[in-house]
């Protein structure tokens, strides 16, 4: 039951995070400052191009990766952890909320760092040094969530060594 609201959270970061991205790209110039200096050319550039595909292509290899071990367990594709998190055990239904919010995480995470770009580039705006409560929140619900992990792992192991 809970994997459905991780799900929900999952598929609503992608179309946030996509939302934000083609909205940023088409109001970027064609050189977009990545890094911000004090030097006379204010940071460092790329082309608006190669940082939404380098983004796109991020953001692909991370969802793959985040969502292949849930997508395996409950298609049943992937044997040994159907046997570990069988159907009607509550665990399994927390391992998988735990791989599409963790995805929903890195959605999230991803849809910040495009933010901060954009602010970068657009300083008439949004100053892209209101943006240090994000860079420290996106590392923290990270750790939260590698925590959360190894304590679904620990109650897991705990009710295999008491054969519930």
């Amino acid at each position: 039951m809970y994997y459905r609201f991780g799900k929900t959270f999952y598929y609503f970061s992608i179309l946030i995070f996509l939302f934000l991205l083609l909205y940023f790209y088409s109001a970027m110039s064609d050189q977009v400052l990545y890094s911000l200096s004090e030097s006379a050319n204010g940071g460092e550039k790329i082309g608006k191009d190669l940082l939404f595909y380098g983004l796109i292509g991020v953001f692909m290899v991370l969802n793959a990766i985040a969502i292949f071990p849930a997508k395996a367990l409950e298609t049943k594709s992937h044997q040994k952890m159907h046997r570990i998190f069988p159907i009607g055990d509550p665990y399994r239904d927390y391992i998988l909320t735990w791989f599409y919010s963790f995805g929903g995480v890195l959605n999230v995470s991803l849809g910040i760092m495009a933010f901060y770009f954009h602010a970068i580039n657009n300083q008439e705006g949004i100053s892209a040094s209101s943006f240090s409560v994000f860079f420290y929140l996106i590392p923290i619900l990270l750790v939260v969530w590698i925590v959360g992990l190894f304590v679904l792992f620990v109650g897991k192991a705990k009710q295999l060594k008491s054969g519930v």
